[in-house]
């Protein structure tokens, strides 16, 4: 009887733990468009599943191959969600004719006081690391920032 009980006591608990909920952070604003989003595992340390999103810098050219970029499972650096923050780093290279080029996605948020429960907003940065021409005189990569929304369950 008691081997029963632990068993089914087993299974129970694993269901849970198999339980998942999704992250997902959005942004329009005059110099960038963007979306992201991803499966979120509960328990087994939270790790998230089927990651992707669009990111567009529209003050590019058309035709550049920074202005448009995919995101990927593999691109999902770093994450951190709580009920206080949900925080997301994502980076992307490009390589075109041997040259290396990379996109840097820093997402900022804290879930407000009075908003609904799984809402976050804050800040976006996105890092733009290319040759000479992004850089200013003190070699950093071209920034852009604003504001973000995000979202969990």
């Amino acid at each position: 009887m008691r081997t029963i009980f632990c068993v089914t006591t087993l299974l129970l608990s694993a269901g849970s733990a198999f339980a998942t909920g999704g992250i997902w952070c959005s942004a329009e604003d005059a110099a960038v468009k963007f979306q992201v989003e991803a499966g979120v595992t509960r328990g087994m340390g939270g790790p998230t599943f089927n990651f992707r999103g669009d990111l567009e810098v529209l003050g590019r050219p058309i035709g550049d191959d920074l202005r448009k970029t995919v995101f990927e499972d593999s691109n999902l650096t770093q994450y951190w969600l709580d009920d206080k923050e949900l925080r997301l780093l994502v980076y992307r290279e490009h390589e075109v004719a041997n040259t290396y080029s990379s996109v840097e996605l820093t997402i900022l948020t804290e879930a407000g006081e009075e908003s609904e429960e799984g809402a976050y907003d804050g800040r976006y940065s996105l890092a733009i690391y290319e040759g000479a021409a992004d850089t200013g005189d003190d070699g950093t990569p071209a920034a852009l920032t604003g504001k973000v929304s995000c979202g969990a369950e």
